[in-house]
């Protein structure tokens, strides 16, 4: 096995135990923490996976791909804390 086939199974291999985080976390900060983890890790494989076979335009989608990780983490996270993604309850109080 090469280098890159080495870095291929060491990244499914720390996604199985990130997967398994998502599973088992005991609150669900670590299992939004451990599913953004699994995204970041399935960047570099898609990364890696476009540098094996020589197709750069792989960079871009794993770039897009991170984005949206980003995007989702943050949209979760705000759902998870004020349980709504707009928070127009606040503003509606406010006024009266």
């Amino acid at each position: 096995m090469d280098q890159f086939g080495a870095a291929t199974l060491a990244l499914l291999v720390c996604m199985a135990m990130t997967l398994f985080r998502s599973i088992a976390g005991p609150t669900v900060f670590d299992r939004v923490l451990a599913v953004n983890s699994f995204g970041t890790k399935t960047v570099l494989l898609i990364a890696v996976y476009g540098f094996l076979t020589g197709r750069p335009d792989f960079l871009d989608l794993a770039l897009v791909y991170a984005l949206m990780n980003f995007i989702g983490t943050i949209a979760v996270m705000k759902f998870t804390r004020f349980g709504d993604l707009a928070g127009m309850e606040d503003d509606d109080e406010e006024t009266l």
